[in-house]
């Protein structure tokens, strides 16, 4: 639900969401119109069908357990590189690589290496996640950085002077 959303925006849905649909056989028996209705008010209502698709799958290849590995979760329909990483590092606390665009942003403008488009793929930042995301408290560090991303390294006009991160920022200021 969070894709090109807001948490604000998502957090009031998604609790509504998962009252009705608590577990991944309650959402895997739903008819797509009803899932549609939390979904539509994200933008976002050709999802609903993926959402369920999702919850038959984990119930038919998984037993109904989302899984706790990175090839595993990317079957599942729906299931990206940032979804997979995600899961992984809040569901099972492992340090795997999480990559969207405020991530991408933060270690392109950190590390100074002046990418352009659409990067969050590009292998540089892919392994400059991995790095980073390296981490003892992989939750902790990842809703960090959207945080920081989303108050300090902003898309536009950053808070460069106020950064606590200035000093060894390359983002040229």
């Amino acid at each position: 639900m969070l894709q090109r959303t807001r948490a604000e925006q998502v957090e009031p849905i998604y609790k509504r969401f998962i009252n009705r649909y608590p577990t991944v056989v309650s959402l895997s028996k739903a008819k797509t119109k009803d899932v549609a209705q939390f979904t539509k008010h994200l933008g976002m209502h050709w999802r609903a069908k993926h959402f369920i698709a999702a919850a038959k799958f984990i119930i038919k290849e998984y037993t109904g357990r989302i899984p706790s590995n990175r090839e595993k979760l990317l079957a599942i329909p729906g299931v990206g590189e940032y979804v997979a990483g995600a899961i992984l590092t809040v569901a099972f606390q492992k340090p795997e690589w999480v990559t969207d665009s405020n991530i991408a942003r933060f270690l392109n403008r950190y590390h100074g290496l002046g990418l352009q488009g659409e990067i969050r793929r590009k292998k540089m930042i892919v392994e400059l996640s991995k790095q980073f995301f390296h981490h003892r408290n992989p939750r902790k560090l990842l809703f960090s950085i959207l945080d920081f991303t989303a108050l300090v390294c902003l898309p536009r006009n950053p808070l460069c002077q106020s950064c606590p991160l200035k000093r060894k920022c390359k983002y040229p200021k």
